[in-house]
């Protein structure tokens, strides 16, 4: 769900200490406190990829979401793991008063996004859609008990952007929990810290695209997560029309925003990432979703860089 995003830097942190990565669709990076352990950082870094992947793409076959997707309808025994992402997605959707909505699959299908991004760069044929809304969160039925979901008929749950918050904060917590060191962990600037920061804090530098050399700003946090949103970055041409990637489940189409990029930091990577994609969505919303994360944990802090 982020497209413009923030690139950590390194800050006075040595070079030694850094991993970089592409998956899942991105740029992944690892920041650790103890270049003695980036080997083994960047190895359960990899294998927390792995597993996001293989539990929540859309955009393979044989992930345990696609299956999912393919029996709306009917309640489905799942995975401990994909129950967890669903989980975490419908409660940021609640959180955001349903403006970040995993059930926007199908809208994300119909503007052509349902294959990697790295794919739709020279654009798609075909026409926008008519607005119409998606189907909404509330309709999707969870059985923690029975480790089912229920998705209504015809529904396709994206679970793209919390998915991808949700695997940064779990993989810098293993790195911190398991090395005994600090973690910074960037999936397409979706950020996630844990362990004991580096006395400057992890220096993060903010910028309109991942890994962009030309971050002019930068913020040093300590604990927590750190998420931008924003369409400079994922956007193409669907024959005429130009879309993006954040869409408007009040629609199904791209969300109209004044927003260049929204940046937001809170406790989690999974809160910051909902709280910016939701800011980033429309343009009243930004104070609104601030008070919605807040009541969730007191802990978002929104800032927003208008269009040019």
């Amino acid at each position: 769900m982020t497209a413009p995003t923030s690139r950590p830097s390194g800050g006075r942190m040595p070079v030694p200490c850094t991993f970089r990565t592409r998956a899942i669709g991105t740029i992944a990076e690892l920041f650790v406190t103890d270049s003695a352990a980036l080997v083994a950082a960047s190895e359960l870094l990899e294998a927390e990829l792995a597993r996001i992947d293989r539990v929540a793409s859309r955009f393979r076959d044989d992930s345990e979401l696609s299956r999912l997707n393919a029996r709306a309808g009917e309640p489905v025994e799942v995975s401990h793991d994909l129950l967890e992402a669903v989980g975490v997605a419908l409660a940021m959707a609640e959180a955001t008063g349903g403006l970040v909505d995993p059930t926007v699959g199908a809208a994300m299908h119909a503007i052509g996004y349902d294959r990697d991004f790295t794919q739709l760069r020279a654009g798609r044929g075909g026409t926008l859609h008519e607005a119409r809304p998606a189907p909404g969160w509330r309709a999707v039925h969870v059985d923690t008990d029975r480790a089912t979901v229920t998705l209504p008929a015809g529904t396709t749950l994206d679970l793209g952007a919390t998915a991808k918050a949700l695997a940064a904060d779990r993989a810098a917590r293993t790195v911190a929990t398991r090395l005994g060191c600090g973690a910074l962990v960037s999936l397409g600037g979706d950020v996630a810290t844990a362990g004991q920061a580096p006395p400057e804090g992890f220096v993060v530098g903010l910028a309109d695209t991942c890994t962009s050399p030309d971050a002019t700003e930068s913020v040093s946090i300590r604990s927590g997560g750190l998420a931008s949103s924003g369409t400079r970055s994922r956007h193409w041409r669907l024959g005429a029309d130009v879309v993006h990637h954040i869409v408007d489940p009040s629609t199904g189409r791209s969300a109209a925003t004044c927003w260049r990029t929204v940046s937001v930091t809170a406790a989690t990577c999974v809160e910051a990432n909902a709280a910016s994609t939701g800011a980033a969505s429309i343009t009243p919303i930004l104070a609104s979703s601030r008070r919605c994360l807040r009541s969730h944990r007191d802990t978002a802090r929104p800032a927003a860089s208008p269009r040019p």
